[in-house]
């Protein structure tokens, strides 16, 4: 999603810059050409032959700006090359200038000269962050609808405070730039409620033993990464997902469940309120008849296994889902995919279905791509080829754009 974009970073001075050195070699590392304009301040914490280095292009500072040995003004040309702008750590004194449109320094001048979507990722101690002037400059910055923003988080403090002002981690903010460079910053599914369901669940025998599945959570996180960059209020309900994988500063609700039950209950609670439902969770079919709320010692266990079903959470949605509602199921399949994933499609009245394959190593559970064919009510189809889980999240909302952003759905 970052090949060949020309990614423009802007560096101010706080601790947290060393971060960014991360986050630049990802992008090269994801095809990206990136460019790196250091403030003044900024050059107290990392030196302009670390970001050159890394990003295998000049880095750019306020003595390059002032000299004429360009030949054209450098702001100029920096702006007009940039697909993306990140802005990281941003402090309180560039939020400002920004806020007010002064530009004193390259950076400030590049970001009054250039058009693209620029992402903002704050960083500064508690105190400071917390101040309203602060508050207000963010707010205000933020209803322009150019500027994105990510963090910032929760957490220790180089001040060795523990609290609001820690500058988003490098994945986070690679995963947002990736969300940005497909969508652009547009806001087609803004105020859209969207509840997504993801993750295995797990039906315990006991305490320590459960029927499961290998599920992730990676695509149900790359949905409400996707749906909430492009305006969503999103609301995602998962089954046990490792804490690596979740976002430290979500610009979205999480609710952790175990089981099918669990599930079904959360997502009961906020299927009146959404306007869109995206069931991309491997959820149980079958639980065991009896649960013992101790461990079973490993003699008692027994040789066979009774088991029941579990509530059909997609097909009791397709039946409550109204008129206005966009239903959408994901159907993992072994073996040819489309037909079962018609069936699927049919027989739990879903609006539309993503049908992908788990028995390729490249594919399906725990890995970071996949393929899939969409299908909607009309049986149109969508063939996605192998792609990240975010863009294949993506061309999901694409496919169902038409049903969920228009007023007679």
């Amino acid at each position: 999603m970052l090949k060949s974009k020309s990614v423009l970073i802007g560096v101010c001075g706080g601790i947290a810059a060393y971060k960014v050195c991360e986050v630049i070699s990802s992008l090269f590392q994801a095809g990206a050409e990136v460019r790196v304009i250091l403030t003044d301040t900024a050059q107290e914490f990392i030196t302009p032959l670390t970001v050159s280095t890394l990003s295998r292009h000049q880095a750019y500072t306020d003595r390059d700006f002032w000299q004429a040995t360009h030949s054209r003004p450098l702001h100029i040309a920096l702006a007009e090359k940039a697909d993306l702008f990140l802005i990281a750590p941003l402090t309180a004194n560039t939020l400002a200038k920004l806020t007010y449109g002064l530009a004193d320094n390259l950076l400030t001048n590049t970001v009054l000269a250039s058009r693209c979507p620029i992402l903002l990722a704050p960083a500064m101690n508690t105190e400071m962050w917390e101040q309203p002037m602060i508050q207000r400059n963010w707010q205000q910055l933020r209803r322009n609808t150019r500027y994105h923003s990510i963090g910032p988080g929760s957490g220790l403090l180089a001040c060795d405070r523990k609290g609001a002002g820690r500058m988003a981690e490098p994945p986070e903010i690679t995963t947002k730039l990736q969300s940005l460079a497909y969508s652009q910053g547009q806001q087609d599914f803004k105020g859209k409620r969207i509840l997504i369901s993801g993750g295995g669940t797990r039906e315990h025998l006991d305490p320590v033993r459960f029927l499961g599945n290998p599920s992730t959570g990676k695509m149900a996180l790359a949905l409400a990464q996707a749906a909430s960059d492009r305006g969503g209020i999103v609301t995602l309900v998962h089954g046990p997902i490792a804490p690596e994988l979740l976002p430290i500063s979500p610009n979205y609700k999480l609710i952790s469940v175990v089981s099918a039950e669990e599930m079904e209950t959360a997502i009961m609670s906020y299927l009146v309120e959404s306007d869109i439902i995206i069931m991309s969770a491997a959820v149980a079919d079958v639980k065991p008849t009896d649960y013992s709320s101790e461990k079973i010692p490993k003699k008692q266990l027994p040789t066979e296994l009774k088991l029941k079903p579990v509530t059909d959470i997609l097909g009791r949605l397709g039946n409550l889902k109204k008129a206005h509602q966009t239903l959408i199921g994901f159907a993992a399949q072994t073996g040819e995919i489309v037909n079962p994933a018609l069936e699927k499609l049919k027989g739990k009245n879903l609006d539309i279905i993503v049908a992908n394959p788990i028995d390729k190593a490249e594919f399906g559970f725990g890995t970071n791509t996949n393929q899939a064919v969409f299908i909607n009510a009309k049986e149109q189809q969508k063939t996605i080829e192998s792609c990240s889980k975010l863009e294949l999240a993506h061309r999901l909302l694409d496919f169902a754009k038409i049903g969920a952003i228009s007023s007679d759905k």
